[in-house]
């Protein structure tokens, strides 16, 4: 695909060129990926600064998005990446390949530094997420910190690089300039800026800024510092789109292709079978998602795909409130397992917390939530888990946010599970397509694959 920037990602990629240590704080949907890749692409081919880079990130967005994005745009077809993922033997195998980038989750950097065996050589690092290193007691920042001298260049990117306070910045500004602009010590930085806040005699809980701190650390950080909020540079209101692949392990693949030819699976002790296209359909819709139902309200799960998905997701957007659209019941009942603080919106409370800024991952069908609720003062994040056939129903649930009295830019991600009927679903609601017919024809052209 062919990369045609806007003017703010134009800027954001020269400032990443033309500043060896720097900080992007991009909203989500921005494009911070590309922003960072393209100017990867051109300090290594167009001005030979750049030789080797390493890309931090989160574990399925090391693995999945960031490679997903290299392959993406036409500009980027001569970068090379290795992904350093897997068991030892499989990430010492990734070192070993020959690439321009490689990437490699938060949780192995100690790993990768202290225990691989493996020089620490090279020139360029990208944090994605800056803010996972905001504890200076947590041992991948210590152990970054041990091999930060080696490397001249070094960018953070994250979208709110501070969701406990100030207190955060020190150490996320600490690795990018050695504590040049914020103190080499997070003593000497506390003192300066902060004064005790909650404390029992002599035991401090927390802290609070002095008059005029915040002011004097953003000066301080400025220099080295871009920060983008959507509002600032795209056209209010606006809807983003952004789609997120997830893909399943070869024995889940295996599952749902025996389900989709055979229109039978069995999983342990238990058959499922669908007796007609529309069955089907259903069936192959629940697999996606990562559960299917074998009789009346029982279900068995099968992957946790869309659940790591949707733990990425909440974990960038870094406290601000989600909105999760599920479909099957067996979603809800697992998106609840895994986020305990997650609420399903049923009564007029739960709009009003939700409204309020109370409720930080909001649960919503969009049977129920099609129509008539206003909800866009509690957020402008919106996730599909589970699609829905009803261009209607999904064109409703997205209003909730996207409407009139909404404040901020509304990003609707949508969770996909790579070669199975999502594809379909998203394509039928993309060309806005009638409901039953779309459904019926993906179903039917997946029989006739069979064939």
């Amino acid at each position: 695909m062919k990369y045609v920037p806007h003017k703010y990602q134009t800027f954001a990629t020269e400032f990443i060129e033309t500043h060896e240590q720097c900080v992007l704080m991009l909203d989500m949907g921005l494009g911070k990926t590309v922003c960072s890749l393209t100017a990867i692409n051109n300090l290594i081919y167009d001005y030979f600064a750049v030789r080797k880079v390493l890309i931090i990130a989160p574990l399925r967005v090391a693995r999945d998005t960031w490679p997903a994005e290299i392959r993406k745009w036409d500009h980027l077809k001569h970068l090379t990446f290795s992904v350093v993922l897997g068991t030892v033997a499989e990430r010492k195998a990734a070192l070993f390949r020959k690439a321009n980038v490689y990437l490699i989750n938060r949780e192995n950097i100690s790993w990768l530094i202290e225990d691989s065996g493996f020089s620490f050589d090279f020139d360029m690092i990208v944090i994605d997420e800056l803010s996972s290193f905001k504890s200076h007691q947590a041992k991948r920042f210590k152990s970054l910190l041990k091999a930060r001298p080696k490397v001249s260049r070094i960018v953070g990117l994250t979208g709110t690089p501070s969701s406990n306070g100030l207190m955060d910045l020190w150490a996320e500004y600490k690795l990018i300039d050695h504590g040049q602009r914020l103190g080499r010590f997070i003593s000497h930085y506390r003192d300066m800026f902060f004064v005790p806040d909650k404390r029992n005699m002599q035991v401090i809980f927390s802290y609070k800024p002095r008059d005029g701190a915040e002011a004097e650390i953003h000066r301080r950080i400025t220099d080295i510092t871009i920060s983008m909020k959507s509002l600032d540079y795209l056209e209010m209101p606006k809807l983003i789109n952004n789609y997120i692949s997830v893909e399943l392990s070869c024995a889940e693949k295996a599952k749902y292709q025996t389900l989709k030819k055979q229109m039978v699976l069995e999983l342990g002790d238990k058959e499922i079978d669908a007796v007609n296209a529309a069955a089907l359909s259903n069936k192959l819709l629940q697999l996606a998602n990562g559960a299917i139902y074998y009789e009346d309200k029982k279900y068995l799960e099968v992957h946790s795909r869309k659940l790591d998905a949707l733990e990425d997701l909440i974990e960038a957007a870094n406290g601000k409130p989600v909105m999760v659209a599920y479909w099957f019941k067996h979603d809800l009942e697992r998106i609840k397992k895994r986020f305990p603080q997650a609420r399903d919106l049923k009564s007029s409370q739960d709009i009003t917390d939700w409204n309020d800024g109370k409720i930080p991952v909001a649960l919503i069908h969009s049977f129920s939530a099609g129509h008539g609720l206003n909800l866009q003062a509690g957020g402008s994040t919106l996730i599909w888990f589970g699609l829905t056939w009803s261009l209607e129903l999904y064109q409703q649930t997205n209003a909730r946010l996207y409407r009139q009295g909404q404040t901020s830019t509304v990003i609707i991600h949508h969770i996909l599970c790579r070669d199975t009927i999502d594809e379909q679903v998203i394509q039928a609601l993309q060309r806005k397509d009638g409901i039953q017919a779309s459904l019926i024809d993906a179903v039917k052209a997946n029989l006739e694959e069979t064939k």
